[in-house]
């Protein structure tokens, strides 16, 4: 755990409904619907916050949150508090007035309360890591240092696809000169008018900037309390300096894994993949390991040799 991950608290929004998932939230929260036979989706983010090195991770919640509220208790509590670490969940409360929280930015003032800055963290510009939890990624990027300021984790996409996220305008330095929230009609990447650069919903902020813009956008009537509509916008617009961090192979420069699972087909398809030879998620990288709630139970076992019940075993070992 470096200085700059052990001064950075991780804010999780994990309320979304996840209605285009249909019967898969039916009962459950989207980053609570279950990935690749044994995971929930929130198990990515917080996998790549505890791999990185920070320790200190909020989940805020908003709808149907008692699945994603027991698997964070079963598989998340792991954390040595006396440290400094831990896995908590923050639901709406309705600390400020009769209304639930509306929009991430909303959503997101009342965590900085709830955690306030000690001195030590003052000196130091403690940082805040927020992601909206709508995809899958292995990402090792504070692992390696993230760059100062405030940043915009990016992806690269298909032109097509751009009322799914919010696209990103940048410079060859990779600031940030617009961003618009799922438009009909995106700004594409120079040369290639097919390809544009995607938000992954990860922000990195300077702790008393982020609680300046949300107090600001709280106080405007007239917002949607939306970090891609109203919060980002008016941040880049300003004087502020809005930096992306391009979501590539260090080494090699080739795109790195993400995908959107917001749809039921998306979901499908991210699932089909793992069944791959070598499938471009690697659940199986040691040196990046997903972690999740490990059932107890006895190992499976072949019984019942007749005719109805027989079944294949497929590239596997079985043994007795």
């Amino acid at each position: 755990v470096s200085r700059l991950t052990g001064g950075t608290l991780a804010v999780i929004m994990a309320g979304g409904r996840g209605e285009r998932l249909k019967d898969l939230t039916a009962n459950r929260c989207k980053p609570a619907t279950p990935f690749g036979g044994k995971f929930r989706i929130i198990d990515f983010v917080l996998s790549n916050c505890v791999n990185s090195g920070i320790r200190q991770i909020s989940i805020l919640t908003q709808y149907k949150a008692q699945s994603l509220i027991a698997h964070a208790q079963r598989g998340w509590s792991y954390l040595r508090g006396e440290f400094g670490e831990f896995v908590e969940v923050v639901p709406a409360q309705q600390q400020r007035g009769p209304d639930w929280y509306r929009g991430h930015g909303r959503r997101g003032l009342p965590e900085h309360r709830a955690h306030p800055l000690a001195p030590a963290e003052a000196r130091a510009g403690a940082r805040r890591r927020s992601h909206l939890q709508d995809g899958l990624w292995p990402d090792d990027r504070l692992s390696r240092g993230e760059r100062r300021g405030r940043h915009d984790g990016r992806g690269r996409s298909a032109a097509s696809e751009s009322r799914h996220f919010g696209v990103l305008t940048a410079t060859e330095w990779n600031r940030v000169t617009q961003f618009a929230e799922k438009p009909e009609v995106p700004d594409t990447l120079p040369g290639k008018p097919d390809a544009i650069l995607a938000s992954m919903g990860i922000y990195v902020f300077n702790t008393r900037l982020l609680e300046m813009l949300l107090r600001e956008d709280a106080a405007n009537e007239a917002s949607s309390h939306d970090f891609g509509k109203d919060i980002l916008p008016k941040a880049i617009a300003g004087t502020l300096q809005v930096f992306a961090y391009p979501f590539q192979d260090v080494k090699t420069r080739a795109q790195s894994y993400w995908r959107d699972v917001g749809t039921l087909d998306a979901y499908f398809e991210a699932n089909r993949e793992l069944v791959h030879v070598e499938p471009e998620l690697n659940i199986y990288d040691a040196d990046w390991p997903i972690w999740t709630y490990q059932v107890h139970q006895p190992p499976a076992k072949f019984v019942l040799d007749e005719d109805g019940r027989r079944g294949l075993a497929i590239n596997s070992m079985v043994s007795a």
